[in-house]
């Protein structure tokens, strides 16, 4: 029996559907139970048949289906954050003395809670694709995120668009389906899961690879966008003046990309913003949007940065030299920002929920550890704040990046200056992993806070959330200690994001 893998495959909406082929499991099962003492290997070989004549049915119907004429789209312009004009926060700093004081024991008023985002696993298999036995081992090679990855070469000639139109791109598609071609959809499967990539650096990842086999052009897009979708992702291809562009949708809502609207969908392109667009509706069942949960960072190799040092200002056995993994820096600028729900607070979660590399993490926390070690849970976040407070410059997004941008944990880690938003998705990180703390971010229109729930009895301005007695904690008030609001804010309704 041939070895095999499970992909997520999506597939045309068409007569072979879900439903038939649990039909053929059924039969699947009768046939088993009537076969005599080779039942297994006769069941295993009968199921590798009839899904492989299920997936050829479903990849036939879908290049018939882009044979057709293609329809006709305008881009809609790019969505922008609700508080996109909202004037950021100007830092405010805190005396030594006033920070000393008798904090007062003072409960904010809550405006909503934002519940967690929840993980979303990657597609599920809906047909196994079988390996393909191969005369001679060729691979294609190409860099993603600094690391050197390889898939094997399909012992075919590498697909060409011989005409930019319907026909064109449906012979070439469907050159892709032959079975010469699995073993390559196979690996960039097994590389997705070696390397824990999450959907979008998935998707990065297979652009790398498309340019490395086919060149930067037309065929490099068709690569890219088959190995998607037949790993389970809903994309759409398209003609944009005269170039194919592949078009993508995403659970989340994607701020700053122009789009195209096809029924409830939201398509967007890898490529420049096109105004007019072309696209076939050939769609498989069963296909997922993308997800910008980060699972984990992509386990790609280690480049360090230089060395930072970050001492606190308050606390200067606080300091620290930390480097990040220059790596990663690519995916965190391609990384979109986006909401989960139609709620644009979800967005500081997505960066927050994530952890810093596990090489920075080896290298700064036992440095941390060290200066809070002994200490109760007050003292250690009142060392953690000031770090945070100090340690790093504050400047405003538009004037570093000209326009509003938040960082994982490793940007703020490696860039000369943050704000307000990175400063607290950092802090609950750092409680989080350091302490064990539960942690949630607070959002005023122009400025984003966060508290921190203590087990221990810790007093001052205070969120009860489900019963939780959250303190504030905000890396912004420049020498303020645990349990104080920044000036100007005490009497504004909190938004609070709960965080994992």
């Amino acid at each position: 029996m041939r070895n095999q893998i499970v992909i997520a495959l999506t597939a045309l909406a068409c007569t072979v559907t879900p439903a038939t082929l649990n039909a053929q499991n059924n039969g699947f099962n009768s046939s088993r139970a009537n076969v005599g003492g080779n039942k297994g290997s006769a069941f295993n070989a009968n199921r590798a048949n009839n899904f492989n004549d299920y997936r050829q049915k479903l990849n036939a119907q879908y290049v018939s289906k882009m044979r057709e004429n293609w329809q006709s789209y305008n881009s809609v312009k790019p969505l922008e954050a609700p508080d996109k004009d909202v004037k950021p926060v100007v830092p405010i700093k805190m005396s030594d003395e006033d920070a000393k004081k008798e904090k007062q024991d003072k409960k904010i008023v809550i405006k909503s809670v934002v519940k967690p985002i929840k993980q979303v696993t990657p597609p599920q298999p809906v047909a196994p694709i079988d390996e393909v036995p191969q005369t001679t081992q060729q691979y294609i090679s190409f860099n993603y995120l600094g690391t050197q990855m390889k898939v094997r070469k399909p012992e075919a000639p590498a697909p060409t668009i011989a005409k930019m139109n319907e026909n064109g791109i449906a012979d070439a598609w469907e050159q892709l389906c032959q079975e010469t071609y699995n073993n390559l959809v196979i690996d960039c499967m097994k590389l997705r899961s070696t390397h824990r990539l999450c959907d979008w650096a998935y998707l990065k990842m297979l652009e790398s690879l498309g340019k490395s086999y086919c060149g930067a052009g037309n065929e490099a897009t068709l690569v890219t966008a088959f190995i998607y979708s037949q790993s389970g992702y809903k994309i759409r291809l398209g003609i944009a003046k005269g170039q194919l562009a592949l078009f993508y949708t995403s659970q989340h809502t994607i701020y700053g990309e122009s789009y195209i609207n096809e029924g409830n969908d939201k398509f967007y392109t890898l490529s420049a913003d096109p105004i007019e667009v072309r696209m076939t509706s050939a769609r498989y069942p069963n296909e997922q949007p993308l997800s910008l949960w980060v699972q984990s960072d992509p386990q790609v190799n280690y480049a360090a940065s230089p060395q930072r040092t970050l001492t606190s200002r308050r606390y200067p056995d606080m300091s620290v030299r930390v480097s990040v993994n220059k790596n990663l820096l690519p995916f965190f600028n391609t990384y979109p920002t986006s909401e989960v729900g139609g709620n644009f607070m979800t967005r500081w979660a997505m960066y927050a929920n994530t952890a810093p590399c596990k090489e920075t993490q080896n290298e700064l926390y036992p440095q941390l550890k060290r200066a809070i070690n002994g200490r109760s849970q007050l003292e250690a976040a009142e060392r953690l704040l000031n770090w945070v407070q100090t340690a790093f410059v504050y400047e405003y997004d538009d004037k570093v990046w000209g326009d509003d941008r938040a960082f994982f944990p490793d940007e703020t880690l490696y860039y000369p200056y943050c704000d307000c938003e990175d400063r607290s998705i950092l802090f609950t990180r750092l409680v989080r992993d350091l302490l064990g703390l539960k942690c949630i971010l607070i959002y005023y229109p122009g400025h984003l806070a966060c508290a921190v729930n203590f087990t221990e009895n810790v007093n001052g301005d205070h969120i009860m959330v489900n019963g939780a007695k959250y303190i504030v904690c905000d890396p912004t008030f420049i020498g303020a200690s645990v349990g104080h609001t920044m000036t100007g804010y005490d009497n504004k309704t909190a938004n609070v994001i709960l965080l994992q």
